[in-house]
């Protein structure tokens, strides 16, 4: 869990994602045999296969985006509070009080609120009120002249939140989806050299902001199978009709049917399901409604592309208290790494 929790816990809006992809990098060593960043940031390792044939091993790309929802400072006002742009989609409702990561010319601590009078002053429309992002604000409790020595537009602003686990889930910040990582490398370290495929595991970015970085990396390695690894909603909570919980925690990895982006290739869906099924590990089936993931813009480059995606159930995505149950995370795994054995 400590490569879990070092994961969740760092800061990586899209377009600066490089601390999360350094981590990566350091943990995987000895994993891959070929390890390159490309000119989008996507961190692209490769596993050669272990099984020889006379003919090429089938290409399978495993694509697991690293970037979270944030903000950048789009400016700075005459008292040195910042004022933000939010890249990714948030309820503004979990964005009250705050403490917010700045980087800065060196890490910054900030509490983030929303402008206006407080609940001890304000009228009962004003506390009906759900404010906007672009009503939020910074503040770094320093003067405006240090704050502009040490703060510029365009520099990325994150929630903060420690990891940790509660009861049998683990939760945290930005699950949605540097678990997603944690899946891929361990279903790969449980192959090792068994696999017959030659195996493309990519740290992609941009993600939340249009699945950007998926797209040119299936371009370029023009894989026979590619796979999505991403979180999905778990609404298994009061005030929802159970038929629109799409998933429920602590049943099983879940294998997608169809969301907002992307429809799964039948023929991989019938094969996850089979060979969960003959291997026992517990799945539930997925149908999103809205929302997509990296599946959606790997499926439609070049002449198109085998895909499927493979979820985590997870309650209260897109906060700080994302949840995700470890029986979940196992069965991703195993169900990953039943399949790449071939």
């Amino acid at each position: 869990m400590e490569f879990l929790k070092q994961l969740s816990e760092l800061p990586g809006v899209p377009g600066r994602e490089e601390r999360v992809r350094e981590l990566i990098q350091a943990q995987t060593r000895g994993l891959f045999d070929e390890t390159r960043v490309d000119a989008l940031g996507n961190l692209i390792c490769r596993k050669k296969p272990g099984k020889t044939g006379k003919k090429a091993a089938q290409r399978v790309l495993i694509a697991c985006h690293i970037d979270e929802i944030g903000f950048y400072v789009r400016a700075i006002d005459d008292k040195g509070r910042l004022r933000l742009q939010n890249v990714g989609g948030f309820d503004t409702r979990n964005l009250f009080a705050r403490r917010v990561l700045v980087q800065g010319r060196r890490d910054l601590l900030g509490v983030m609120n929303p402008t206006g009078r407080p609940i001890h002053m304000a009228s009962e429309e004003e506390k009906k009120k759900i404010p906007e992002v672009h009503e939020f604000f910074v503040d770094l409790f320093l003067s405006k002249e240090e704050v502009d020595k040490l703060v510029r537009v365009g520099d990325p602003v994150t929630l903060v939140q420690s990891f940790e686990e509660i009861g049998d889930v683990v939760c945290g910040k930005s699950l949605d989806n540097r678990v997603a990582s944690w899946v891929a490398i361990n279903a790969i370290r449980k192959v090792g050299k068994k696999s017959p495929y030659d195996i493309y595991y990519a740290a992609t970015v941009q993600e939340e902001v249009g699945c950007r970085g998926a797209g040119p990396t299936a371009f370029g390695i023009e894989p026979d199978v590619a796979i999505a690894l991403d979180t999905t909603l778990a609404c298994d909570t009061p005030g929802i009709d159970p038929v629109d919980s799409i998933t429920q925690l602590g049943k099983g990895v879940a294998i997608k049917v169809l969301d907002g982006g992307s429809i799964s290739h039948r023929g991989l869906l019938d094969e996850f399901v089979a060979l969960a099924d003959s291997k026992k590990i517990p799945y539930q089936l997925e149908i999103l409604p809205r929302g997509s993931t990296d599946a959606s813009s790997m499926q439609r480059v070049r002449g198109g592309y085998k895909t499927i995606t493979l979820s985590i159930p997870t309650r209260y995505i897109h906060t700080v208290c994302e949840s995700a149950h470890k029986n979940d995370l196992q069965a991703a795994v195993d169900l990953l790494a039943a399949w790449l054995a071939g």
